[in-house]
């Protein structure tokens, strides 16, 4: 039997769970079936890497949407402030941007992936890239034996690190799931999320347009499930953008069951802006009411927002009665759009679902039925927002894994010895 610690997946948290594994004195075999590293990772952040995010633990978990108290622990013994040191420490220089956004000084994601290979060949690490695992199977000895189709390793501890589903091309395929449940480890259903909507409503001729400064806000019936300030995009399918990632995380089971709302004038309470349209229908009474109402929108929108209020684009400003204002300044805050679907999963930036972490001792991410089997990163039952917090979760998860693993193999050696002698 093999004496190192197998890591399954060389992306973000199988990366990072090598290094601090083999800096924990242990030794570590890591298996990626790409044939090169840290695929999905070289791309996150439109190749800049917001690799995590300036914020104390409570805010992180405060941007945990799903299962944030299983994350008390990672959060409060790994944090974003150890990750930020962590990298620094590997010489990759970092900053903090809007919205504690932290990003290297190069915004090369490239710089991030290499200095985790480096860091894991200068400890010992060895690495099996192009090795597809394609199962684990539990010894009764305690130890685990990977199998790749044609040859079988055994080692006495694994951390698994395989991702979700999202941007399978990068090797995200959902190899993780397969495992636990062969092994017995129950897995939640998966769904995409951090995801692009696709509307009822057609968007094409909107494609492109940018809102910033809008709220957007997410219904399930009467019930706000997700309101937040901020920027959002016009795709050809619907909409996308910061804005609508987040939203999506909270928009569970069948999406026909929600409605979204923009408003487009947050900043202007409903009075204000009342008597703003008042003055200008006053100021503009012979001009048609789609020309009238032209500055306080972005081009593309204006007949869009005139059509949701039921208004005729070439009625007079001077024609507009109270009743039709009243519909006008409702659009204006309540422009709603009809989800239809979520985008395919291969475009989600994460997945939802995954090892359900009433498995799993949130102290180490050990199975609590498999001692020496580990989950860490995506795989697991965990997600959050935009803003380096998912990468956050994907570090923190590897190092309390790779700690646990490393302690586990040193007294597994050292009582081996001891019972030899």
């Amino acid at each position: 039997m093999n004496d190192s610690i197998a890591i399954i997946g060389g992306g973000a948290a199988g990366m990072a769970a090598a290094v601090k594994a083999a800096w924990q004195g242990a030794a570590v075999t890591l298996y990626e079936k790409q044939d090169k590293l840290g695929r999905k990772l070289g791309i996150t952040g439109k190749g800049r890497c917001n690799v995590t995010c300036a914020c104390s633990p409570k805010e992180f978990l405060a941007s945990v949407t799903k299962n944030d108290k299983f994350m008390y622990s990672a959060a409060f013994r790994h944090t974003p402030a150890d990750v930020y040191a962590f990298f620094e420490s590997l010489g990759v220089p970092l900053k903090t941007e809007r919205g504690g956004r932290v990003f290297p000084v190069s915004d090369k994601a490239s710089d991030v992936v290499m200095a985790l290979k480096r860091a894991m060949l200068d400890s010992g690490v060895k690495l099996h890239t192009g090795c597809k695992i394609t199962s684990v199977r539990a010894n009764e000895d305690g130890s685990y034996t990977l199998s790749d189709g044609k040859r079988e390793y055994t080692h006495p501890a694994v951390i698994i690190c395989t991702g979700g589903l999202s941007y399978p091309l990068t090797g995200s395929t959902g190899d993780g799931y397969r495992f636990a449940e062969a092994m017995g480890v129950r897995v939640t259903d998966t769904c995409p999320s951090l995801i692009p909507i696709e509307t009822v409503e057609d968007t094409y001729n909107l494609s492109g347009l940018t809102l910033k400064n809008v709220t957007l806000t997410a219904f399930r019936g009467e019930k706000t499930v997700f309101s937040e300030l901020g920027e959002m995009l016009f795709t050809h399918f619907g909409v996308s953008g910061p804005l609508v990632l987040s939203a999506s995380c909270h928009m569970r089971g069948d999406i026909k069951n929600y409605r979204l709302e923009i408003d487009l004038k947050p900043g202007i309470p409903e009075d204000e802006l009342d008597e703003r349209l008042i003055r200008i229908f006053t100021e503009n009474a012979a001009k048609d009411f789609i020309n009238a109402t032209s500055k306080l929108l972005p081009q593309k929108l204006v007949p869009l927002v005139a059509e949701a209020a039921g208004i005729p684009e070439r009625i007079k400003a001077c024609e507009v009665t109270r009743e039709l204002r009243r519909r006008y300044l409702n659009a204006l805050k309540h422009y709603p759009l009809t989800p239809k679907k979520f985008r395919p999963i291969e475009e989600a930036i994460i997945t939802s679902g995954g090892i359900d972490v009433r498995e799993l001792d949130p102290r180490t991410m050990e199975v609590k039925s498999r001692p020496g089997l580990y989950f860490a990163g995506e795989v697991i039952d965990v997600d959050a927002y935009t803003g380096g917090f998912n990468l956050q979760i994907a570090f923190s998860t590897a190092f309390l894994a790779a700690e646990a693993a490393a302690e586990l193999v040193s007294s597994k050696q050292i009582n081996d010895s001891v019972s030899l002698s």
